[in-house]
């Protein structure tokens, strides 16, 4: 009992001042930094084909999730008033091109007047001038030289008669084709509103939402209003993934990163894309609103919309389907790097002299702002044969999943101090260690997390 007392006391004694710690190395390895994000999966172009007339669905020719085509009528609503609107205008229009007829045909007529009366005109001057130099060498008598010039004056009025008919007989003929004109101008809105009864797909796509059935009424011009939607057209061939991202990392997000997208719904399947729009307002993660469209003063969490373009989509791809996305904002290959936990933040000690006093200039008064921290990881070296771990001040790049880029202060194959969490917490530079090869414990990483 004596001698196994003194043992345990040495093994104490020895012991005495050392922690223990988890090491590691800095090791050459291919980092990749990403920034995840949730969304949603949505087609790049979709519409909701809205009604544009009033009345009752009379016919639905396709089914949510059935695919249409280009110019393909796929809902069509009561058309009555519409058509016969249409037929009445066009039977307006057959009258109104008879009438014209009827008016040009005058219009001949007042022409060939005219030039009656012009050649009537033309022989009355003929006996007019004949009877003038008879008068006047006193061969006709006065009578019949009155007559003669009465027949003149009288040619002269019809003349001037009939080319007033034949400017009336044109000027109504204009008339009635401006009629006509205004007649074809209300035909072709009458064909506008018989044609607006009629649902035509915009581009080839998929019925992802049909929300009526034949026999209700829906009315116009109230968008998204329960009743004026008549479906959503999806056009699948370019689908996209439109995730929300966390403020403190949208800085590092830029158009053309690749991304990893994942879909809820379908476990185990990894599609490829590359970022094609990243928002420029932020978004209350509370309600989504952008914080340019609210009045409240109350700080909270914000994202911001980041838009995945997939480069080769599933048919099994649905929009509103949950997914995933871890974009690549940055890598890489044969850096130095340590795990992330590795990194603390400490006040370095100003240097001192062999016989342990403090050198250099005199230290100015602290400041309002308190001593300047600087990163650094816990160096283990061994001298003496004892292991000693010392606070080396680090710069780092790029940020992986677990391992952060050193690009100053370490070499590969340095060994440092990577754990535990209590004992990084609060370790000093040049203090004694022992590395801890006990396995970890459920409860002991619970309490570090916990901490």
């Amino acid at each position: 009992m004596a001698v196994a007392a003194i043992v345990g006391f040495t093994v104490i004694r020895a012991q005495a001042g050392y922690r223990k710690v988890i090491t590691g190395k800095a090791v050459r390895t291919d980092l990749v930094s990403t920034v995840s994000g949730t969304g949603q999966i949505k087609p790049k172009t979709y519409v909701n084909l809205g009604a544009t007339a009033f009345g009752r669905i009379t016919h639905l020719y396709v089914k949510e999730g059935e695919k249409v085509h280009k110019g393909e009528e796929v809902a069509s609503i009561e058309s009555v008033q519409q058509g016969a609107n249409v037929e009445g205008q066009k039977a307006s229009i057959a009258a109104a091109e008879t009438d014209i007829a009827a008016d040009v045909a005058a219009e001949k007529t007042q022409e060939a007047g005219v030039e009656h009366a012009k050649a009537d005109l033309d022989q009355k001057i003929l006996d007019y001038s004949r009877a003038k130099a008879l008068y006047k060498d006193q061969i006709m008598a006065k009578q019949d030289y009155d007559a003669k010039k009465a027949a003149y004056d009288l040619a002269v009025a019809t003349l001037a008669q009939s080319n007033a008919a034949l400017a009336q007989a044109k000027a109504q003929t204009q008339s009635a084709r401006g009629h006509l004109n205004t007649q074809e101008a209300t035909l072709r809105a009458n064909i506008d509103l018989l044609g607006k009864t009629v649902a035509i797909a915009p581009f080839d796509g998929i019925v992802t939402n049909l929300p009526v059935r034949e026999g209700e009424t829906v009315v116009e011009g109230i968008q998204n209003a329960e009743g004026s939607t008549l479906m959503t057209l999806a056009d699948m061939s370019v689908i996209t993934a439109e995730v929300k991202v966390d403020e403190t990392d949208i800085v590092n997000v830029a158009v053309g990163q690749t991304a990893d997208v994942t879909v809820d719904a379908l476990p185990g399947k990894v599609f490829k894309g590359h970022v094609t729009e990243v928002g420029d307002q932020a978004l209350l993660r509370s309600t989504g609103v952008a914080t340019s469209q609210t009045t409240s003063g109350q700080e909270e969490a914000k994202d911001f919309k980041v838009v995945i373009t997939l480069d080769n989509p599933s048919d099994e791809l649905r929009p509103g389907l949950s997914t995933t996305a871890k974009i690549q904002t940055a890598r890489k290959d044969n850096v130095v790097a340590i795990p992330i936990q590795a990194l603390v933040m400490r006040v370095p000690d100003p240097p001192t002299s062999k016989a342990g006093s403090k050198t250099g200039p005199k230290a100015p008064p602290p400041s309002d702002s308190g001593p300047k921290t600087v990163q650094g990881v816990f160096v283990v070296r061994n001298e003496n044969g004892k292991l000693r771990a010392h606070f080396v001040p680090v710069t780092t790049g790029i940020t992986g999943t677990t391992d952060i880029e050193v690009t100053s202060g370490l070499k590969p194959g340095d060994e440092i101090v990577t754990g535990t969490f209590h004992v990084l917490r609060d370790l000093k530079d040049n203090a004694l260690v022992k590395r801890d090869t006990t396995p970890a414990t459920v409860s002991t990483d619970a309490d570090s997390s916990g901490s």
